[in-house]
């Protein structure tokens, strides 16, 4: 929690000094907002973990599973459709990569109570976008919206289960997203730092073969939730 509380102070320190710094009146790209569709990219990095709902079992010792987490990193294209002076239409499409330990502490010996889950996915997000009117040259918004999420790295169909060492997670899966951000406007072009918040709607987890397995069976529900730091240049 440390390492989030450091990075989203950083950028709240950015974004503060952006917007309360702006004694340059000279205005950098004037009509860019004029654009019915303009082009992009991102780049970011993220902390995501899972939220983890348990059954009620007769499981013994009671189930106890935590999460742990690395920071992985995004990379994707923007596609922003004008519908209104404050409002914007964006498509996101981009890769996120992520590794996260799944710590089974009810479980005695080192192979059954870690696995680590590695996730490579690919985003299609669509995101509704509401910018304030521009100040100088800065303009803050808030966005949010959902997205399909396909993991690469779900390993679904692999016939071997937690008894084999392998957890296994869904390929198809559904997100919402929130945040808030800055734009920021350049000579040349528009850079926006924000912060997102990205919350899994389905349930991830892929049930092992035994419907009593002390690894999948405790668990009702378990979905991404993370914060991302995402750069945009437009």
């Amino acid at each position: 929690m440390k390492r989030k509380q450091v990075v989203l102070f950083s950028l709240f320190c950015l974004m503060s000094m952006a917007f309360f710094g702006q004694r340059e009146r000279v205005e950098y790209l004037p009509t860019f907002d004029e654009r019915k569709i303009h082009y992009g990219f991102y780049l970011g990095l993220n902390q995501n973990d899972f939220k983890i709902a348990l059954n009620d079992t007769n499981l013994t010792p009671a189930a106890n599973i935590t999460v742990t987490t690395t920071t992985g990193f995004n990379v994707g294209l923007i596609t922003d459709l004008r519908l209104h002076k404050n409002i914007n239409l964006r498509f996101e499409p981009g890769l996120m990569t992520n590794t996260k330990n799944i710590l089974f502490n009810h479980l005695e010996t080192p192979r059954d109570s870690l696995r680590e889950v590695s996730s490579t996915f690919l985003r299609i997000p669509l995101l509704l976008k509401f910018s304030t009117d521009r100040y100088q040259n800065v303009r803050p918004y808030v966005l949010g919206g959902f997205s399909y999420n396909y993991n690469f790295s779900s390993n679904e169909n692999n016939k071997d289960d937690n008894a084999a060492g392998q957890f296994r997670t869904t390929t198809s899966n559904f997100m919402y997203e929130v945040g808030f951000g800055i734009d920021i406007y350049l000579y040349y072009f528009k850079f926006s730092p924000s912060i997102r918040g990205i919350f899994a709607i389905n349930n991830e987890v892929k049930y092992d073969n035994d419907p009593n397995s002390k690894w999948t069976a405790p668990i009702n529900y378990m979905g991404t939730r993370g914060v991302f730091l995402t750069f945009s240049f437009e």
